[in-house]
């Protein structure tokens, strides 16, 4: 197991000591209780425009499958790093439309 997965522990001297699975994965909300922002950034992107959503509560791999069917319905690339998921280009509108549709409750953020 990493160490991320052990919640930082690195080192137990408790021979006993086993990780609770409980603590390890947080349980992803059900999209109605989930409140999302979609932000538009330039900031370190090299000049480029991204969309990028931030709020979501749950696991990575939920979080993963969200980022990879937004994608695929924006017809554009990006990421899912730090919690957030990434979208290359101004999808804003489009993107909260999506979200609506999932069962999202989600909106503009930012300036």
């Amino acid at each position: 197991m990493s160490k991320k997965n052990q919640g930082g522990l690195v080192y137990s001297t408790n021979s006993e000591w086993k990780p609770d699975q409980d603590k390890m994965e947080s349980a992803t909300l059900p999209p109605g209780q989930q409140d999302l922002r979609v932000w538009l950034e330039k900031n370190h992107r090299g000049g480029k425009t991204a969309s990028v959503i931030r709020g979501f509560v749950g696991n990575v791999p939920d979080l993963e499958e969200l980022g990879r069917s937004l994608k695929s319905k924006c017809g554009t690339g990006g990421t899912v790093k730090e919690g957030e998921i990434i979208i290359q280009g101004d999808h804003r509108d489009k993107l909260i439309l999506i979200l609506k549709g999932l069962g999202y409750k989600s909106k503009k953020a930012g300036a």
